[in-house]
């Protein structure tokens, strides 16, 4: 069934997303990461301006940035004919992070490719989406297929 498909994507994205995220503010924490701030942090903070209170700024963060891989996840799962490999979510990843280098990061001001503050950017991200990918393809290729034949 096409909406427990959906629904799997959905959450699996979701977890994919957290999986990313922990290793994106690890980075952060640990003062490894080349990023200024949290790529969803900048991009709430760009859309919506400065003077937006830090919690809010976090909170809205935190949750379009697992929409947003939520809803990637559940495309992969809703595209993908059959059965859903690791190699569907790492091209996915791959090809989620060559649209943050040339739209997103540019932008923000960060150049094609992060060049703007560091090239060191590209290869942090493209860790994280591999992560990212690598975690959703990994998730739906093990999810229980439903007797409808979906999954």
């Amino acid at each position: 069934m096409i909406t427990h498909r959906l629904r799997t994507g959905f959450l699996w994205g979701i977890a994919a997303t957290v999986a990313m995220s922990i290793l994106m503010l690890g980075g952060m924490l640990l003062h490894l990461s080349p990023m200024p701030k949290p790529i969803p942090a900048a991009l709430v903070g760009k859309l919506l301006g400065p003077g937006l209170p830090r919690p809010a700024l976090m909170a809205l963060a935190v949750l379009s940035h697992l929409g947003y891989g939520g809803v990637w996840g559940a495309a992969l799962a809703g595209t993908i004919r059959g059965r859903i490999t690791l190699a569907h979510g790492v091209v996915l990843g791959v090809l989620l992070w060559l649209l943050m280098q040339v739209l997103v990061l540019p932008w923000l001001g960060w150049g094609v490719f992060g060049t703007s503050v560091t090239p060191r950017i590209a290869v942090a991200t493209l860790i994280l989406h591999l992560v990212y990918g690598g975690a959703l393809g990994w998730g739906l290729q093990r999810a229980p297929k439903r007797a409808e034949g979906g999954a």
